[in-house]
Parts: C-alpha cells; sequence; structure tokens
C-alpha cells in the first residue's frame, strides 16, 4: 500500500513537471520568435519563405484570429487572462498526461499572446500581439500555432474517448451503488 501511495504522489508531480518544462519551452519559442520578428522585420520589409504559402511580414494586431475584435482589445486580453486560469485548472484536475500535454500548450499559447497585450499596450490592456507568420489569408505567431495544435490535440482526445481523470474506487462503488438502486 505503501509502494502505490508513493507512485500517486509522484504521477502529480510528474505532470506538473511537464506541464511547466512545455509551458516554459514554448514561451520562449514564442517570445524570441516575436523579438527576432520585430529586430529583422521593423522596416516593413515581408520575406518570402515558401512562394505562394508562407511569407514573414511584421504586423501588430489588437485583435484576436483574422484581427476581429480590433476595437475591444481590453476585452481580449481579460477573456486571454481567464482562458490562463480556467487551463490551469484543468490542467492540475487531469489525470492524464496527453491532457496535461495539450492543455499545457494551449496554457503557454493563450499566455503567450496575453504577454504581448501586456508589454506593448499604452493604455488599460490596449496591447497588441506580435503576428509575423504570414499565410496571405491570415498573419499569426508562434503561440497561435501552439493553440492550432493544442485545439486539435482536444478535439483527438474527446473523440478517441482518452479519460480526463481516471476513475477511482469511491467513484466505481458509487457508480455500481446507483446502477444497483435503479
Amino acid at each position: 500500500m505503501t509502494h502505490q501511495s508513493t507512485s500517486e504522489q509522484r504521477r502529480p508531480r510528474i505532470r506538473v513537471a511537464v506541464f511547466a518544462c512545455i509551458v516554459i519551452i514554448a514561451i520562449v519559442i514564442d517570445q524570441l520568435t516575436k523579438a527576432v520578428a520585430q529586430a529583422r522585420l521593423a522596416g516593413g520589409a515581408s520575406v518570402p519563405v515558401i512562394p505562394g504559402l508562407l511569407r514573414f511580414t511584421l504586423v501588430h494586431n489588437p485583435g484576436a484570429s483574422l484581427g476581429m475584435g480590433s476595437n475591444m482589445t481590453w476585452l481580449i486580453a481579460l477573456m486571454s487572462a481567464v482562458a490562463c486560469a480556467v487551463l490551469l485548472v484543468l490542467a492540475l484536475r487531469t489525470q492524464s498526461m496527453a491532457w496535461t500535454v495539450f492543455l499545457a500548450l494551449a496554457f503557454a499559447g493563450a499566455f503567450g499572446n496575453l504577454i504581448d497585450r501586456v508589454i506593448h499596450a499604452d493604455g488599460f490592456l490596449n496591447g497588441k500581439v506580435v503576428d509575423f507568420l504570414d499565410y496571405g489569408w491570415s498573419v499569426g505567431n508562434v503561440a497561435d500555432i501552439f493553440l492550432m495544435v493544442a485545439g486539435i490535440g482536444i478535439v483527438v482526445l474527446i473523440l478517441c474517448n482518452v479519460p480526463f481523470r481516471t476513475r477511482t474506487m469511491e467513484d466505481a462503488a458509487a457508480t455500481t451503488g446507483e446502477d444497483a438502486q435503479r
């Protein structure tokens, strides 16, 4: 019993460590790429990377995806902060490493863009996100890629019925007791 309890105590620590490592690495990558983009593309240059598919073009986006809500920057920043808090709570509650990984990527993406909104603000939560990955139809950044990967991953986890939490013995007993009463 002691071995199982030690093992159970270690697993949450491992998930927290994985979450923290992914978040730190992802945010560092995001912020470094944005800093390089601002330094190299500041003069309004647009650099073709994959002709017809991808260019590097610096844009300071006050809105959300595709520039939507550009006059509601403070609301987008507030929603990002709430999303980060919710993602953190979910990450602490899950018992699945797969869920932990995708929640960490989602948190890193949301927090990376929130950092921009705070750093590049000249008023109350009115900052702009640094975007530089120009796909022709949209301009984004590395944080947006993390958000997209997280979104796709979470949908796959749901479709594959990957449990967010494992059932405990008490949950199983309660369910069995409820089934017996029906």
